[in-house]
């Protein structure tokens, strides 16, 4: 079980971290307005999910990003909370209010899960 938990967390933030390179302006959209430096805050953070994600797949120091994805999860969910009450596009498509605001729990879930990468 804990294989195939790696192996979906190693994807899902892999691909999310190619998709802070290939639609880099959908990404800064979400971060809120006070905050400077939006495309490197977006390309850091790709830079980031696709190392996890590397790691995961490759089964290496998967206590480390055990241990610091969960701090991630929680250091980007403003953006998630901004996106939902601005009701704001991803990635060029609008979705319905309930679902963007649906994903705010599923951080948390993705949160409880990291922590279990490594149990």
């Amino acid at each position: 079980m804990r294989q195939l938990l790696r192996f979906l967390y190693g994807i899902g933030l892999f691909a999310a971290g190619i998709l802070h390179f290939t639609r880099t302006a959908g990404s800064q959209s979400i971060i809120p307005r006070q905050i400077p430096f939006k495309k490197e805050i977006v390309w850091i953070s790709g830079v980031i999910e696709m190392l996890f994600g590397g790691l995961l797949l490759l089964n290496k120091a998967v206590t480390a990003v055990s241990r610091l994805l969960p701090t991630f999860f929680v250091a980007v969910f403003p953006a998630n909370i901004y996106m939902a009450v601005k009701n704001l596009p991803l990635n060029g498509k609008q979705l319905p209010k309930p679902l963007l605001w649906g994903r705010l729990p599923l951080q948390w879930l993705l949160i409880r899960g990291a922590r279990k990468l490594n149990q």
